[in-house]
């Protein structure tokens, strides 16, 4: 009987990846963002000279090497060098990033990254206290409201940081934010995470902070228990306040970077 719940449940995962792709495909000459299946919602913040990165990172540089028409060859001609930590901007955390033989970048099934999305809202805490952390009363609440989240799913931390970005002291809540002993910002705790990978069998969690664990943390607990159970992470997610409690579909596809600890990901919300 289990075997058989699993290959339907197989299935079905196959069936909504299949209808992702589908929809993407047909998304090709679409500009408003809408189309006839639902909304969707772009969650990656640009790459640019502003893009934020954890303190002491390598931030992103983008540099011309080409870029004009060519008299002689009659053509226009346009190319780039780019450089950057993994860590920075909207970007994905592989396990292997606190978990010593966890997955790589690269390793991390391309099913788990496309997913349905829960998103659990505490603004309202965050507003009294800005290095709130995410609590087991806040997910027995959200369940009590919108059913158990299932497994496999990403769950998501509203928190409405995302309003500082791309101020650096603002967003990591700090007047010396190249300190990371001074940040302050909200987001997941140890208990929270804990429970989700193992209570709940979420594939991973993201956050529109800088990071999944808060500001004031100094050994990334949530890091730490994510990797051990070869979840992903996604940090600095953009638009999270676009996103409804249930019923998105996530699309998070990385860089495919070989052996990485982490790298750039463009984060797709397709809302029916």
């Amino acid at each position: 009987m289990f075997s058989q719940v699993t290959a339907i449940f197989q299935m079905a995962q196959f069936i909504l990846v299949v209808m992702s792709l589908a929809i993407l495909d047909s998304l090709a000459g679409c500009t408003s963002g809408v189309f006839p299946q639902g909304k969707l919602v772009d969650m990656t913040y640009p790459f640019d000279e502003h893009t934020l990165y954890w303190p002491h990172n390598k931030p992103f540089q983008w540099e011309k090497t080409s870029w004009g028409h060519s008299h002689t060859k009659g053509y226009w001609y346009a190319s780039a060098n780019f450089s950057a930590s993994e860590h920075g901007g909207t970007h994905l955390d592989a396990p292997i990033h606190f978990a010593e033989g966890g997955l790589s970048v690269d390793q991390i099934s391309p099913s788990s990254l496309m997913s349905e999305a829960i998103v659990l809202d505490i603004r309202e805490k965050v507003a009294s206290n800005p290095d709130y952390t995410l609590q087991l009363a806040d997910i027995e609440y959200w369940e009590s409201q919108h059913g158990r989240i299932p497994p496999k799913s990403i769950v998501l931390l509203l928190t409405g940081w995302g309003k500082h970005w791309p101020h650096p002291e603002r967003y990591f809540g700090s007047p010396t934010p190249s300190d990371s002993n001074t940040l302050h910002f909200p987001s997941f705790s140890s208990v929270s995470a804990d429970f989700l990978v193992s209570h709940r069998k979420i594939s991973g969690i993201g956050v529109d902070t800088a990071s999944i664990d808060s500001g004031q943390s100094h050994d990334f607990p949530v890091h730490q228990i994510l990797g051990e159970h070869n979840g992903f992470a996604l940090e600095n997610v953009a638009n999270l306040d676009q996103i409804p409690s249930v019923g998105t579909w996530l699309i998070a596809l990385p860089m495919k970077i070989k052996g990485g600890t982490g790298a750039p990901v463009r984060i797709l919300g397709l809302i029916p």
